[in-house]
């Protein structure tokens, strides 16, 4: 009797040792971050909607260790346990194609993860919208700004239309509630893409504000996500 209540004694204890180290693991501590960009230059995109996946294979889990969005601004960052992961933007996503990267696929980016690491996300996106310039005058911000087609050939695609959004909050998008106030021009009527204007009304701010956030938005057409400048406060 003695005997057996021993045995199960340290049946429990060694149970309970293994539980303790399964509870006592270090939380992933390693970040991965970076941002979209395109020969260096900064890609922004809509707040949460263009998605990253990362996997990590051999640990018997089959889907992504991590599903999440790229910020507004293009950037990204996650923590990771160390190992190695590889990193997908699912099909169809983003204003861009991929780029082929050395050592990976078109559309797989292999991330060895030892420590902090940065790793910026080279694509091609179909166009780029260059030099904003966002003012305030008479109660209307005004846009002006230039459009570069990057992709050609076969896969190139025609504008939809470019868009100025304002909005209360940093966060400036076509979505309901990202924007205050927006004006559209559809693709067929911009003649010059080294001059593109764009003029949208202040609407009353409730609770009034002094200051405004405002960015261009360009629809590709055929392509579900914009791509845009960067968000600009500008005082009222």
């Amino acid at each position: 009797m003695k005997l057996s209540n021993y045995i199960i004694a340290v049946l429990i204890t060694g149970l309970a040792a293994t539980g303790c180290k399964k509870d006592n693991y270090d939380p992933p501590s390693s970040m991965l971050s970076g941002r979209l960009q395109y020969q260096g230059a900064e890609v922004h995109v809509e707040y949460n909607q263009v998605p990253y996946l990362l996997y990590q294979y051999g640990f018997g889990k089959v889907g992504p260790v991590s599903n999440t969005n790229f910020d507004q601004d293009g950037s990204y960052s996650v923590l990771l346990f160390d190992g190695e992961y590889k990193m997908i933007i699912p099909g169809g996503q983003g204003p861009f194609l991929w780029k082929n990267t050395p050592g990976a696929s078109s559309d797989t980016i292999v991330v060895n993860m030892r420590g902090n690491q940065t790793l910026n996300i080279e694509v091609m996106p179909y166009y780029m919208i260059r030099n904003p310039q966002l003012s305030v005058a008479a109660g209307k911000v005004n846009g002006a700004f230039s459009i570069e087609r990057i992709i050609t050939g076969a896969n190139a695609r025609n504008i939809d239309r470019v868009n100025l959004y304002l909005n209360k909050t940093a966060f400036v998008s076509g979505a309901g509630n990202y924007n205050v106030a927006s004006v559209s021009k559809p693709g067929g009527d911009i003649t010059d893409l080294n001059n593109v204007t764009l003029s949208a009304n202040i609407p009353a701010l409730i609770p009034a504000q002094s200051y405004i956030y405002a960015r261009i938005g360009l629809k590709v057409s055929g392509v579900e996500d914009m791509i845009f400048s960067p968000v600009v406060r500008l005082d009222l």
